[in-house]
């Protein structure tokens, strides 16, 4: 299974290194957000890798949300339940919640399809800066902190029609950013296609924090930023 290389299991305990979580955001998601960085002082475990985890071992069901509740840093050891029933949570060997799960509806243990999906999202969802989130920020007239960027990964749900599906891709449906003060939230919405036909939909939500007037430069300055890390690690 494509995620046995970004992780390890250790007497029922689930460890991610900052290697094997900066590689899968890279390399699986396509996402260079510095805080997948593994010299990062405020390393985190992308959100992503996370979700993708769940539904190998859980399997994918009709309807499902996911609400990140932490940050998992460098050294943290997961446990994931043994069993699943329609609401459980991902915590650490301190009882530490990090993801709370609830789900719906029939549930399918195909890994061809639970794959197929898996990587058609946290694709789509790597590609959330500056993509998406450069044209709201514009739009609203504000922007992140270029000294200490901070996106943080919310919540993310779907819901299939059915789950009779061959080749699962997402495309972007809707965007919106709600500033309240120095924090926002932006939510990602998406429609997913088998082939040309919707077979289901749902969302994404992030929050930004520090947020201050738009500037130019200094958000060009992000990107360069962003696509020179990016170039650096393909090279």
């Amino acid at each position: 299974m494509y995620l046995d290389d970004f992780h390890s299991i250790h007497n029922d305990l689930i460890i991610i290194t900052p290697e094997q979580g900066s590689r899968f955001a890279k390399e699986v998601s396509d996402d260079f957000n510095p805080l997948h960085n593994p010299d990062s002082k405020r390393f985190c475990v992308p959100g992503d890798l996370l979700f993708a985890m769940t539904l190998a071992r859980f399997g994918l069901s009709e309807k499902m949300t996911f609400n990140y509740t932490g940050m998992v840093g460098k050294g943290v050891e997961l446990v994931f339940p043994k069993s699943a029933d329609n609401n459980f949570i991902i915590k650490d060997n301190n009882d530490k919640a990090y993801l709370d799960i609830s789900r719906e509806g029939n549930i399918s243990d195909d890994m061809n399809f639970i794959e197929g999906f898996s990587r058609a999202y946290v694709a789509f969802s790597g590609h959330s800066f500056p993509h998406i989130l450069v044209p709201l920020m514009k739009q609203h007239n504000v922007m992140i902190n270029p000294d200490r960027p901070m996106v943080i990964y919310e919540s993310m749900a779907f819901e299939f029609d059915n789950l009779e599906v061959n080749k699962p891709s997402l495309k972007l449906s809707n965007t919106s950013l709600e500033v309240e003060g120095k924090r926002g939230t932006v939510r990602i919405e998406f429609d997913v296609l088998d082939d040309d036909t919707k077979v289901g939909s749902g969302y994404k939500t992030m929050v930004l924090s520090g947020l201050r007037e738009y500037d130019q430069a200094k958000v060009d300055g992000l990107i360069d930023l962003y696509e020179t890390s990016k170039s650096s690690y393909v090279a």
